[in-house]
């Protein structure tokens, strides 16, 4: 299990135009927003990525205000950044969960490049999507298949709680209650 003191998060270029293409894509924004608040609320480390903002824009407005500002990058692994393993590892996290577009590409090299790094990797699959269906499906086989242990975002928090009666469990409780 992970738990708020070994995990990190990862967001992913969840960046306006690229969502625009996403058929679910607000609601991707909406539970990645939750993961992020949650987050907050429970002290686990969180870290953004933007595919060529130059090109692709800007990180979602609504996810940007809960962010520091996000690490701009050209490769499509996550992994290649510089800074973004010593990030982790230098808070002793060795647990990402990830959350982001397009499933089949940067988050699926992010989380294989990552794996390989010794590094256990979760997938908030509400909080991940691809243009088509069917891309969005096989990645996360292929993920699976590679050892991401696959997750739901309200599991995460209230693993990343891990019990009742607390303040943050109050609030974690109410953060997931948040449905349109």
């Amino acid at each position: 299990m992970m738990s708020r003191t070994d995990t990190g998060l990862l967001v992913i270029d969840l960046q306006v135009q690229l969502l625009s293409a996403i058929p679910q894509g607000e609601a991707v924004v909406r539970r990645t927003g939750q993961l992020i608040e949650g987050a907050k609320i429970l002290g686990v480390p969180v870290l953004a990525t933007e595919q060529y903002p130059k090109g692709l824009g800007p990180t979602h407005p609504e996810l940007l205000a809960k962010l520091n500002p996000p690490l701009e990058k050209l490769d499509f692994s996550c992994a290649a950044l510089e800074g973004l393993v010593s990030f982790f590892k230098d808070r002793k996290l060795k647990k990402i969960l990830l959350a982001g577009i397009e499933s089949h590409v940067c988050v699926l090299q992010t989380a294989l490049d990552l794996t390989a790094l010794g590094f256990e990797i979760y997938g908030a699959v509400d909080a991940m999507a691809s243009r088509f269906a069917l891309d969005h499906d096989w990645a996360l086989k292929r993920m699976e298949k590679a050892g991401v242990i696959l997750t739901t975002v309200e599991a995460v928090l209230f693993e990343w709680t891990e019990k009742a009666g607390s303040p943050e469990f109050k609030l974690i409780s109410r953060l997931v209650k948040e449905r349109p």
